[in-house]
């Protein structure tokens, strides 16, 4: 799966500099970090998710670009 991840400057310079003292990849790092975090989980039912998350006038036909996500929905 392929996808795009906003990563600050600073965090990122520190994970390519990581990587490469370990001679890896930030590929491989980030998905290093990823099975970890998530094998640290405990096992739970998780968070219900209300549909739609983005309230509409006609439902199913919401047109929004990345842009337009970002003042729809607040991110931590």
């Amino acid at each position: 799966m392929r996808t795009t991840v906003d990563i600050p400057d600073p965090l990122y310079l520190r994970l390519k500099t990581s990587a490469a003292a370990q001679g890896r990849s930030v590929k491989a790092l980030l998905v290093e970090a990823a099975k970890l975090a998530l094998d640290q989980q405990p096992p739970g039912r998780g968070r219900r998710l209300r549909v739609p998350p983005v309230r509409s006038k006609h439902p199913g036909t919401l047109r929004i670009d990345n842009a337009r996500i970002y003042e729809l929905i607040d991110f931590p």
